[in-house]
């Protein structure tokens, strides 16, 4: 049984911009942490590793997260589901702005993850529901456009609110957070139930019809699954890495002063934004000039990984010049657009449990990229240099697109 998506309309794609403002405030609470970072250290007094732990806690919270809220949305309707999690992430940035020790920090920082889990499955199935496959990864690539925006915003509060008076980061969560509580009112007024209803269970007629292979245990033991697993590992570990340690990189280890960081982290997001969109509308163009659905997305996807192999001339490129920031403007143009497409990969699996499918994937990309953090921090303590890690990670997404071009299986039907 396939869901059957709704009409392509004004409608359809304002909800699409909802879901891109949705992830907008989801990295605007989550990538304040890593702006801030430079002042929250001597202010907890923590090093590099003691900071990574942060990410690791964060990681491995998203995972569990992952797995609860993709079982949830399953069962539950996305239309109040949705602005449930979004309320309590946005409560745990709230209070992250009141804490006064390194436990409470990591406190907030787990709870912030937890519920931020809860945004992709809800996120996944609406695309899944309103668009046919042909048009999922552009609206994917709105949907993910919106994390590009988020960071682009996060710098610009930065600049025109930070001090070098203690405690001024404290506000600015606090800001961030009382936007969701606006976003979860416009979101129930904007959706309908009836749209994002759950899948009903099969019949007793439909079971005796052979109704039910789409199986949990069926959609996780097969070939796509697995080569989506190799997928999310790859491209998570290099974005995250990017989004965690750049803002520390141009700083600490190309000598950035904290403006100039900021406005080069500005334009850097800016181009995540107009690559993931690029991509989903390079996707759709192919669509339009003959390419199926599947070849369209590889080509997007293999675009992506090219640009962001650039990054592994960081470690040979010197500290002055107009280099690092061409590498890094290749980098930030690929490293988003991978995600649209892996998104529409991973709607191809299950129509019942594609709420599961994505809370297992997801789990399994921060379970690998978490612990990242804390051994990469504890690598920058001990040698002083950003540049091997950041450069290894960029060849990550290559390795994704030859296991994605030799094993996906060919000729099966997609799922509408």
């Amino acid at each position: 049984m396939t869901s059957e998506p709704a009409s392509r309309s004004f409608w359809t794609w304002w909800v699409c911009g909802l879901l891109l403002c949705a992830s907008t405030i989801n990295y605007m609470d989550r990538q304040t942490l890593s702006n801030v970072a430079s002042k929250i250290k001597p202010e907890f007094k923590i090093g590099n590793e003691e900071y990574g732990n942060l990410e690791f806690g964060f990681g491995v919270a998203f995972a569990v997260g992952s797995l609860v809220f993709g079982a949830i949305a399953d069962r539950t309707n996305v239309r109040w589901l949705y602005p449930i999690v979004l309320l309590l992430w946005s409560l745990m940035g709230f209070l992250t702005g009141f804490v006064e020790t390194y436990l409470g920090l990591m406190l907030c920082r787990v709870f912030l993850g937890f519920f931020e889990a809860g945004h992709w499955p809800c996120a996944l199935k609406t695309t899944y529901r309103l668009l046919p496959p042909e048009d999922r990864a552009l609206a994917n690539s709105v949907l993910q456009s919106g994390t590009a925006i988020g960071a682009i915003v996060i710098p610009l509060i930065m600049l025109a609110t930070l001090t070098d008076a203690p405690g001024s980061w404290r506000p600015i969560f606090q800001i961030i957070a009382a936007v969701g509580s606006i976003w979860a009112v416009v979101w129930v007024f904007s959706t309908r139930s009836s749209d994002l209803a759950p899948v009903p269970p099969l019949t007793a007629s439909q079971q005796a019809q052979g109704d039910n292979r789409d199986t949990l245990l069926s959609a996780i033991l097969s070939q796509k699954f697995v080569v989506l697993v190799v997928i999310v590992v790859a491209i998570n570990g290099c974005w995250h890495l990017f989004r965690v340690w750049m803002p520390l990189f141009l700083e600490e280890g190309r000598g950035y002063d904290k403006k100039s960081m900021l406005a080069f982290m500005f334009w850097f997001n800016v181009t995540t934004d107009v690559g993931c969109l690029s991509t989903g509308l390079l996707t759709r163009r192919l669509h339009k000039a003959g390419f199926n659905t599947h070849r369209s997305r590889c080509i997007g996807f293999g675009v992506c990984a090219a640009l962001v192999a650039t990054g592994g001339l960081i470690p040979w490129i010197a500290r002055d010049g107009p280099g690092l920031n061409i590498a890094l403007i290749a980098v930030a143009l690929g490293a988003l657009g991978l995600f649209p497409c892996y998104y529409s990969f991973s709607q191809e699996i299950s129509t019942r449990h594609q709420g599961k499918v994505m809370g297992c994937l997801g789990a399994l990309a921060w379970l690998t990229s978490s612990p990242m953090h804390k051994y990469f921090g504890r690598w920058i303590d001990q040698t002083k240099s950003y540049d091997q890690g950041m450069a290894l990670a960029c060849g990550f997404p290559v390795l994704a697109l030859i296991v994605l071009l030799l094993f996906w299986p060919a000729n099966k039907p997609e799922i509408e």
